[in-house]
């Protein structure tokens, strides 16, 4: 049976779509219908990077602290007592107990979100008759006092180490990409930036929606072509700042299709009916795939039109992203893997890839460790640490191992 050319038109629909967007199609902002309707323009604020210190409380840890936060950086402190580390490291800082000598102590609560890590662990020294609570002698950097170790340093600098990277492995493996949604991870932040955008702007009856179920995000609903319609789409509310991807070679996504012919739509124009930059795409029935959309290969295109003579994707400034179902292609040419009817679209996530590999795990340590044992060194020009090297357990060797 045929679908009929005509159909109801839901003008409260209409209404909605208008209000958490805060646009009039062809007019622009109307940010008084949003009021209205309780919704808000713009998407939540990027997020600074998150850097797990381990070793926070330390000299060395501190000041890497501090230095973190002076670039904008968000901060979470691995520590062996949180109390402690209250009192020395302050409010501003987020505090979560483990310690590295014991793989079972580093959850995910450690872990998690994390973008790098910075390592400023080291065994514990202090003078031979003691020192006070807040290790003054330790620190003060005049007196020498003869030194001893109290950890075991080849738990701490090796073995404590190892256990880390390897807690830490699978979050910081995606070397050059930044991730942009995980969809695996829902919260309210995503469920209120990402909006349907239906035909029904158009006049159309077409109807989609997006929801976080199973581990991912689904696009979902009924495609018509009543009302002279065809199209279904989820579009992102515009980034507030933008999202700067200078540096990456494109969009990866991962989704699970129907077999059916999707869009994917970006855009670094803050205009709601500007140019979009295009990429089409096929799914595999109910298989997971990687789909790749370098920004190369984007075509610039205004309402389905393709647009000649038009400056390249401006990456540092992406406005907004939008997945999209259309009986069209572009400029008249029709989806040819386009039916009416039900559609789904599973997402796992959205990512940039092809970016600079910067270091996701660094090691703060000692500059003498490759002293002990150099040949033709002369110990008696060498610092204390290189000098008493054996004596304390051999902790530069130890660091250098790690």
């Amino acid at each position: 049976m045929t679908e009929k050319n005509t159909a109801q038109w839901d003008a409260g629909r209409f209404v909605k779509t208008l209000a958490y967007f805060g646009v009039i199609p062809f007019i622009g902002s109307i940010s008084w219908l949003q009021q209205l309707f309780g919704s808000s323009n713009s998407s939540k604020k990027a997020t600074p990077k998150l850097v797990l210190v381990a070793g926070a409380t330390g000299g060395v840890g501190k000041r890497v602290i501090k230095r973190l936060q002076q670039r904008g950086y968000r901060v979470r402190c691995l520590v062996r007592d949180a109390k402690k580390a209250k009192e020395m490291l302050g409010k501003n800082v987020e505090l979560v107990e483990g310690d590295i000598t014991l793989p079972a102590t580093l959850t995910p609560l450690v872990t998690n979100n994390v973008a790098a890590v910075i390592c400023c662990t080291g065994t514990k020294v202090q003078p031979v008759e003691g020192d006070t609570p807040t290790r003054e002698k330790y620190y003060q950097g005049i007196k020498f006092y003869m030194p001893e170790v109290v950890d075991v340093p080849e738990i701490v600098e090796y073995q404590g180490l190892n256990n880390l990277v390897q807690a830490v492995r699978s979050q910081l493996s995606q070397a050059g990409k930044k991730t942009i949604f995980d969809f695996t991870k829902p919260s309210e932040d995503l469920k209120e930036t990402w909006g349907a955008l239906d035909d029904i702007v158009m006049g159309g009856t077409s109807e989609s929606s997006i929801r976080l179920a199973d581990n991912s995000g689904l696009f979902a609903g009924n495609v018509s072509v009543a009302n002279s319609g065809g199209f279904v789409s989820v579009r992102t509310r515009n980034f507030d700042p933008p999202i700067d991807l200078t540096g990456f070679s494109g969009i990866e996504l991962r989704v699970k299709g129907d077999g059916k012919r999707y869009k994917f739509i970006i855009r670094s124009d803050a205009k709601w009916d500007g140019i979009g930059y295009c990429y089409s795409f096929d799914t595999v029935y109910n298989i997971w795939i990687t789909v790749r959309i370098p920004f190369d290969e984007l075509i610039p295109v205004f309402r389905a039109k393709t647009v000649k003579d038009c400056p390249k994707l401006d990456t540092s400034s992406i406005s907004s992203l939008q997945l999209m179902l259309s009986k069209f292609e572009y400029d008249g040419a029709l989806n040819p893997k386009f039916s009416p009817g039900t559609f789904q679209l599973q997402l796992e996530s959205i990512s940039a890839y092809g970016g600079q590999v910067l270091p996701k795990f660094v090691m703060v340590s000692s500059a003498g460790v490759t002293r002990p044992g150099r040949p033709g060194i002369n110990l008696e020009e060498e610092p204390p640490a290189v000098r008493m090297n054996d004596m304390l357990g051999g902790i530069l060797t130890w660091k250098l191992k790690g």
